[in-house]
């Protein structure tokens, strides 16, 4: 069964060297400082999704032209995007010195954003992916793969921590490497130019090499599903598999899936719950059925009344990461489309009426007082004492929210930037705040800045980021398994 940790996904390092001297944005009217409106909104339940309103615009392109800022202050020269950058110091923030696949992936996909909403011409993006796609190139791999950290000044496989020294043991994460692989096919289809050096870089990253087959003699073995990943040194895998459905894994799967090195039956044997007689956070609802031949338990969650299929810690970016770039909403609107709107609608009322916060959105993230978290609403994750919210309430999970209830999203974040200070007029939104307190996070993480880019460049211009998602595999493999789906809910 899954076991997500991300403790370690970002761990607090920093580094000395200078960042990556970018020249700056063409300013316009929209970069001046954000004014915030009073908090405000709907509270129709089910939805509050509008056409795009023109009277926003202009302060949803203020947030994303500072959040690109940030992306480009924590990319180095080497041409690698950082784990982070602290906030705090004089000047231009000076990025950390550990990056991983997944921040590598946000940045590629970012700068492709910002020259889709015109942040940056042509040239700029050409010259910029061209010199973080040479980055990757000489990055070291095993099996085709990416291993978790690198050093974002020179692209060395870390060994050691740099701040405390402390041993790392490096490993290959099928997730974070689902993420870079996002990323470089964004970058080819923003600037084909690359596509043939893309081609060639993906041709050794085979997703077979993470999946057990399916052993119907022994399903608890041969899972048919992902593995976490493997450590180099011995090659030894994880001893979990990523059961759950709707959580970010999904990305590898739906990535393997789509080229052919993962049967499609494997997106069957994931779980929209565990089974009713294993424990859990609640008992599931729901009914065996088949598909494609494979039982499946096909289970929900109950939450304030409202059916759903939970992730697995019951944060927002398990299960509103994965559709900033596949279309599940589009492509299974009685299913994908239902959830993520149910999922939104708790996380709001978990912040405003059962924790009465008065703010919400909840999902790992810098804590303020320093180091990483795992934050969430525990009733919408399968895991026992799962992840909590603890009064931390991320931008980037308000931000997941934009296409399935604007309004509430957009009054939300104003009011953490108005009531917290919790925007910086230049490097976007802080990565956290901790509501009780009042304390905000020191730092920006490429991570959560690479989900807030791809949420405004999906609300400023729809698709942008998912046409290499709506074609090939996708498009042939992909999309019919989730015109099958049928969730119970």
């Amino acid at each position: 069964m899954e076991r997500l940790d991300r403790r370690a996904l970002l761990t607090a390092a920093s580094g000395g060297a200078a960042a990556l001297a970018l020249p700056a944005l063409t300013a316009s009217p929209a970069t001046a400082a954000p004014s915030y409106p009073r908090r405000g909104g709907t509270a129709d339940g089910e939805q509050d999704r509008k056409a795009p309103d023109a009277a926003d615009t202009p302060l949803l392109r203020t947030w994303f032209r500072d959040t690109y800022r940030s992306i480009e202050a924590m990319t180095t020269d080497f041409g690698l995007t950082a784990d982070k950058a602290d906030l705090t110091r004089p000047g231009r923030p000076v990025p950390s010195r550990n990056t991983s696949p997944t921040n590598i992936g946000c940045g590629l996909w970012s700068t492709a954003a910002a020259a889709g909403l015109g942040v940056i011409d042509r040239a700029t993006l050409h010259r910029r992916l061209d010199h973080m796609v040479g980055a990757v190139e000489r990055l070291e791999r095993h099996h085709g793969w990416w291993v978790n950290w690198y050093d974002a000044y020179d692209g060395s496989v870390l060994t050691r921590w740099p701040e405390t020294g402390a041993p790392v043991r490096p490993f290959l994460s099928s997730v974070d490497n689902a993420w870079l692989v996002t990323g470089l096919m964004i970058a080819a289809d923003a600037s084909p130019r690359l596509r043939r050096r893309v081609d060639r870089i993906l041709a050794t990253a085979d997703w077979s090499y993470f999946y057990t087959p399916y052993d119907p003699a022994d399903p608890v073995a041969g899972p048919g599903q992902l593995r976490g990943g493997f450590w180099t040194d011995t090659g030894e895998p994880t001893g979990h598999h990523y059961g759950a459905l709707n959580t970010e894994p999904r990305m590898a799967s739906y990535l393997g899936i789509a080229d052919g090195s993962l049967p499609t039956d494997h997106y069957w044997h994931l779980l929209r719950t565990m089974l009713p007689e294993h424990g859990q956070e609640q008992p599931p609802g729901g009914t065996y059925t088949v598909v494609d031949g494979v039982r499946v338990w096909n289970g929900h969650y109950t939450h304030r009344g409202r059916k759903l299929v939970p992730s697995w810690g019951g944060s927002m970016f398990e299960a509103l990461m994965v559709p900033l770039f596949v279309p599940e909403p589009e492509w299974a609107r009685r299913s994908w489309g239902v959830t993520h709107r149910r999922y939104v609608r708790s996380q709001i009322e978990h912040g405003t009426l059962e924790e009465k916060y008065g703010y919400w959105g909840f999902s790992p993230s810098n804590i303020p007082d320093g180091g990483y978290r795992e934050y969430g609403v525990d009733a919408l994750g399968m895991q026992i004492d799962g992840y909590h919210s603890s009064g931390v309430v991320t931008p980037h999970a308000a931000m997941l929210a934009l296409p399935y209830a604007r309004t509430e999203a957009i009054a939300n974040l104003t009011a953490l930037a108005r009531d917290f200070g919790a925007y910086h007029d230049g490097y976007g939104f802080r990565d956290s705040v901790d509501v009780r307190t009042g304390r905000v996070s020191d730092f920006v993480l490429a991570l959560d800045q690479g989900m807030i880019a791809a949420a405004l460049a999906q609300e400023l211009r729809p698709g942008l980021l998912q046409r290499p998602f709506r074609t090939g595999g996708f498009a042939g493999r992909v999309r019919p398994l989730l015109a099958k789906e049928r969730f119970s809910i």
